[in-house]
């Protein structure tokens, strides 16, 4: 059978499933860099609250902000969201979805968890319905975003993590094959700057919280890699303009520019 047919043939026989979502936006007050930032006021709002905007407005299931701190609770909740408390002393925003997981939906109705980070209030709301999708593909357990490296400086930035990944043509997914602070793959080709949006599947979510840090993750300071680790399949979904976290204050001056313009 040639390549073609056999794609053909792979893809008419690769099961497709109905994807019952939700959207869980871990948040606390602790930061190094901008303390305090989930209530940081933009064009009059707390941060916080236009991260659950962009969460309603993507529209593919229900929202709710898992919180660290009673402050963050109280204004999610002064606003008609849902806010879940968690543990102060958890590791990581993925500890606290999966915790905040088993107040919301114990009976696991939701087969797939959004974990948008509680710093993405410019997030287009239509990524967050992109990152779903590959789910849909029974042989991937998790899904995320990347974008293009636009320059020589973003591909050197060790701030700015890239994906090893390579899409075919005419299609917008593919698997992520590492995950890395330095500037891969080497040689000529685009570079793919990772977004940190991601979907789990509620099983792969359970499993990874589970695992202990792996080398590479300690390595590189990445949590993803511990799934990759763990033998875990990660898909990539391909945006043109990625949305960007606020991490410092010139981050939230660009994100006050933006929304207050909007």
């Amino acid at each position: 059978m040639c390549a073609a047919r056999y794609a053909n043939a792979r893809s008419a026989s690769t099961p497709r499933y109905r994807l019952n979502p939700i959207v869980v936006i871990p948040s606390r007050m602790a930061s190094s860099r901008l303390p305090g930032k989930p209530l940081a006021l933009i064009a009059g709002r707390p941060m916080i609250l236009h991260v659950l905007d962009r969460a309603r407005e993507a529209d593919i299931g229900p929202v709710a902000v898992a919180c660290a701190d009673v402050e963050i609770a109280d204004a999610v909740r002064a606003a008609g969201g849902i806010a879940v408390m968690t543990d102060p002393s958890l590791p990581s925003g993925s500890d606290r979805v999966h915790a905040a997981l088993a107040t919301l939906d114990p009976q696991g109705a939701h087969d797939v968890v959004v974990n948008l980070q509680g710093d993405f209030p410019t997030v287009p709301p239509g990524q967050l319905r992109m990152v779903i999708t590959p789910l849909s593909d029974p042989a991937f357990d998790i899904a995320t975003l990347v974008t293009p490296v636009l320059s020589p400086e973003e591909a050197a930035a060790p701030q700015v993590v890239k994906a090893a990944c390579a899409f075919e043509r005419g299609r917008a997914v593919s698997a992520a094959l590492y995950f890395s602070r330095a500037a891969i793959p080497s040689g000529e080709g685009p570079l793919w700057h990772h977004i940190g949006i991601y979907a789990y599947r509620r099983a792969a979510l359970a499993r990874f919280v589970s695992l202990p840090e792996s080398p590479l993750e300690r390595r590189e300071k990445l949590e993803q890699l511990r799934a990759l680790e763990a033998g875990m399949r990660i898909a990539c979904t391909r945006v043109e303009h990625g949305a960007f976290g606020v991490d410092t204050p010139a981050d939230l001056a660009r994100a006050r520019t933006i929304l207050e313009a909007s």
